[in-house]
C-alpha cells in the first residue's frame, strides 16, 4: 500500500515528474501521427497507382511494340494461366495535346493510351475513377447528355457539359461565322477532273484518284468520296473520336477557385509521331467525352486515355497485308496480387530479356515505394529520439530522488520495509511516468490525426500558405491510416523506457543500508 501511496505523492508534486510526462506525451502524440499520415500516404500512392496499372505489365522494349497481341496472350495464358483473371492490350505513346482556350491555343506534352473498351476495366480500377456513371458502368468513349459528377468546390459548369455544352457552342460558332460563309462559297473552287475531295476526320481535302506510289488513302474515312455527296459534319450532332483526359489538364486553379479549360463536349487536336523512319507528325481532331481523377496529379496532368484501334492508325501500327496491329503492352490482372512476382519471374523465362520486359506494377513505381518507406523509417528514428530524451529525464531525476531521500530510504527499512518493496517504489513511479505519458500522448495523437485536415487548412488560413499541396503530394487531402498495431508498439516501447530508466535508481535505493542512510542525519 505505501508503494502506491508514495507513487502517487511524489507524481502529483513534483514539477520534473510533469516535465518527464510532457515529454513521453510529445513523442508518443508525434510518432503515432507521422506513422497515421506516412501510412495512409503509402496506402492511398499504392491504391491509385495500382488503380490504373495492372497486377503485371507485359510491354516491348521500343515504342514500335510487338505484333500479334493475341498470340502473346495466348502464350501468356499457357505459362500462367492459373493466376491469370484476365488481360488486355495497350498503346502508350507520347504525343501533343491541343486545345483552344479564349481564342488562343495551348498545347501539352501528354502521354497518350490506347486501351480496349471491352477489357480494360476488367484489368484495372480505371472505370470508378471516371465523373459520369454511365462510363463507370462501361467506357465507350461516348459524349453523354450531362450528368458529370461534381466535386465540393468545382464549378457548376461541369454539370451541363456533355452534349448540352457541344451543342451551345455549335450555335455559339455557327452564329460567328455567318458573315464569312458567303464570301468562303463565292471562292471556292472546284476539284480538276483528276482529283476528288475526301473527308478526312474534320477536313475535307484533295487526292488524287490514282494515288501515287507511298501515298496512304486506305485509312482514311470515306476515301475518293465526292464533295457533293460528303455528309456534312454538324458539331451539334456529330463529334469526333472519344478521349478521357484527366482532371489535371482540364483543370487549373484560379483566383477565384477552379477553372475549367476543357470540358466533355469540347474538341481537341492529338499529335502523335508516326512509326515511320524519320517519324512524322499525325494529327487529328478528337471529342472530349469524359474526366478521371485517379488523385495522382503525375496521371491525372498527363494521361490521355483513347480507342485503341484509333491510336494504332494515328501511329501505323497496322499492317497493311495482314491487317495484323502491333502494341506496346499487355496488361495482366491475377486472382491474387500477392503472385505477383511468381507470375514476373514465369514470362521472364519464357521471353527474351532484350525485347521485353515484364515488370509488377510495384516494379514500375519502385523508387517511389522505396523512397516513402525509408523516409517512414528515418522518422520513427528522430522522433524515438524524443522518448529516449524523456526516458534519460526519468533516470536523472530518480537519482536525484534517491540522494535526496537517503533519510527517507533509511526509515523505511528500518520500520521493516525490504528491498524488493523500495525497489518497487521507484519502478511503480517510473510505470506511472510512462503510462500516464504514452496514454496523453496516445490521446492528442489520435485526437489529431482525426482533425488533421481541419487543423492544415486552419495553419493555411493564418499563415496564407497552403500546408498540404495536392500538386506536390498527389492528393487532395491528407490521407491517414491509423494501425492499431503500430499505436500499440508506440505506447509500449514507450512505457518500456520510462520502466528502463528507473531501474538503475530503483537498484540504488533498494541497496542502500539503514545504517548508512541514517548515519549522518
Amino acid at each position: 500500500m505505501y508503494t502506491l501511496f508514495l507513487c502517487w505523492r511524489y507524481l502529483r508534486t513534483r514539477w520534473i515528474a510533469l516535465a518527464s510526462v510532457v515529454s513521453v506525451m510529445l513523442g508518443v502524440a508525434t510518432m503515432i501521427v507521422v506513422n497515421g499520415v506516412m501510412e495512409g500516404f503509402t496506402r492511398e500512392m499504392q491504391g491509385r497507382i495500382h488503380g490504373i496499372l495492372s497486377d503485371v505489365v507485359f510491354e516491348a522494349n521500343n515504342l514500335e511494340g510487338f505484333p500479334d497481341a493475341a498470340g502473346h496472350m495466348r502464350r501468356i495464358e499457357e505459362l500462367a494461366g492459373p493466376y491469370i483473371a484476365g488481360m488486355t492490350p495497350t498503346v502508350a505513346l507520347p504525343g501533343q495535346l491541343a486545345f483552344e482556350v479564349d481564342g488562343q491555343w495551348q498545347t501539352r506534352h501528354v502521354s497518350f493510351i490506347g486501351v480496349d473498351t471491352t477489357t480494360y476495366g476488367e484489368v484495372s480500377d480505371f472505370n470508378r475513377y471516371l465523373r459520369h456513371p454511365q462510363s463507370r458502368k462501361h467506357l465507350d468513349f461516348t459524349l453523354h447528355e450531362g450528368g458529370y459528377d461534381l466535386v465540393e468546390g468545382e464549378p457548376d459548369t461541369l454539370k451541363n457539359s456533355g452534349w448540352p455544352h457541344r451543342r451551345q457552342k455549335a450555335v455559339t460558332g455557327a452564329a460567328k461565322s455567318a458573315v464569312a460563309l458567303p464570301t468562303a462559297v463565292a471562292k471556292a473552287e472546284q476539284p480538276p477532273p483528276d482529283e476528288v475531295v475526301i473527308r478526312d476526320g474534320y477536313r475535307y481535302r484533295r487526292v488524287r484518284q490514282a494515288p501515287q506510289p507511298g501515298e496512304v488513302v486506305a485509312a482514311l474515312r470515306n476515301p475518293f468520296e465526292p464533295l457533293n455527296n460528303a455528309p456534312q459534319f454538324d458539331p451539334s450532332k456529330d463529334t469526333g473520336t472519344g478521349v478521357v483526359l484527366g482532371l489535371g489538364l482540364a483543370r487549373v486553379a484560379s483566383a477565384d477557385g477552379k477553372k475549367f479549360l476543357v470540358l466533355p463536349g469540347d474538341d481537341v487536336k492529338v499529335t502523335v509521331p508516326t512509326a515511320t523512319v524519320p517519324p512524322k507528325p499525325s494529327s487529328d481532331t478528337f471529342t472530349v467525352v469524359d474526366l478521371y481523377e485517379s488523385g495522382m496529379s503525375e496521371y491525372d496532368a498527363n494521361f490521355i486515355f483513347m480507342p485503341l484501334a484509333k491510336l494504332q492508325e494515328m501511329r501505323g501500327m497496322i499492317d497493311r497485308q495482314s491487317g495484323i496491329a502491333n502494341v506496346t503492352a499487355i496488361q495482366i490482372k491475377l486472382h491474387n496480387d500477392a503472385d505477383g512476382e511468381h507470375v514476373r519471374n514465369l514470362l521472364r523465362e519464357a521471353f527474351p530479356g532484350g525485347y521485353y520486359s515484364v515488370h509488377t506494377w510495384r516494379d514500375k513505381q519502385g523508387p517511389l515505394l522505396a523512397a516513402v518507406g525509408m523516409q517512414t523509417v528515418i522518422l520513427n528514428i528522430l522522433l524515438g529520439m524524443i522518448i529516449l530524451v524523456a526516458g534519460f529525464g526519468i533516470f536523472a531525476s530518480f537519482c536525484m530522488i534517491v540522494a535526496e531521500k537517503r533519510r527517507d530510504i533509511g526509515i523505511l527499512k528500518s520500520l521493516g520495509a525490504s528491498s524488493a518493496g523500495v525497489m518497487s517504489i521507484f519502478l511503480s513511479y517510473g510505470l506511472s511516468l510512462g503510462i500516464v505519458g504514452a496514454g496523453a500522448g496516445m490521446l492528442i495523437g489520435l485526437v489529431f490525426i482525426a482533425n488533421i485536415q481541419w487543423i492544415a487548412d486552419l495553419i493555411a488560413r493564418l499563415t496564407g500558405q497552403e500546408v498540404f499541396d495536392p500538386t506536390i503530394y498527389y492528393f487532395q487531402e491528407i490521407p491517414t491510416v491509423v494501425e492499431p498495431l503500430t499505436v500499440l508498439v508506440i505506447v509500449t516501447v514507450a512505457i518500456a523506457i520510462a520502466v528502463q530508466a528507473s531501474v538503475i535508481p530503483a537498484l540504488m535505493a533498494s541497496f542502500l543500508k539503514p545504517v548508512e542512510a541514517l548515519r549522518n542525519e
